[in-house]
């Protein structure tokens, strides 16, 4: 059993999925790091001010400033403003990564393409022979 989980850990596939376990985390902090100090500023910027993390429906009824306000009173709170954020993130993330495995594309060769097969005869030459055949 030692055996076969060596063979298993130490097969190509388990290790590229390691390293891109890791990549992944690590893309994911940059891109993070992206959309919070440099897109949600400008999205903020360009809706008026608008800090989308603060937007909130206390469900008390009561009137908050800031979402750390209304969780602090204790109350139910619908958060949806840091759910537009999510969504932004999700966007920005998902261009990003469309533009690196665009960019891997370009760099990969292009495959050749097998020649194809030789194309036998057609169905009108088949039945010329069979009707050849049959008149001997």
């Amino acid at each position: 059993m030692l055996k076969e989980f060596k063979d298993f850990i130490m097969t190509g596939n388990v290790i590229d999925f390691a390293v891109a376990v890791i990549m992944a985390g690590a893309l994911g902090a940059v891109i993070k790091g992206f959309v919070d100090n440099i897109a949600m500023p400008f999205v903020g910027y360009f809706t008026g001010g608008v800090s989308f993390e603060d937007l909130h429906v206390a469900m008390d009824g009561l009137d908050y400033t800031t979402l750390a306000a209304a969780k602090e009173a204790g109350g139910a709170v619908i958060a949806y403003g840091a759910w537009i954020n999510t969504i932004i993130n999700l966007i920005i993330v998902g261009l990003v990564m469309f533009m690196i495995v665009k960019a891997y594309n370009k760099t990969k060769k292009p495959v050749e393409e097998a020649p194809a097969a030789p194309a036998g005869p057609s169905q009108e030459d088949l039945l010329a022979e069979i009707r050849d055949l049959l008149k001997k």
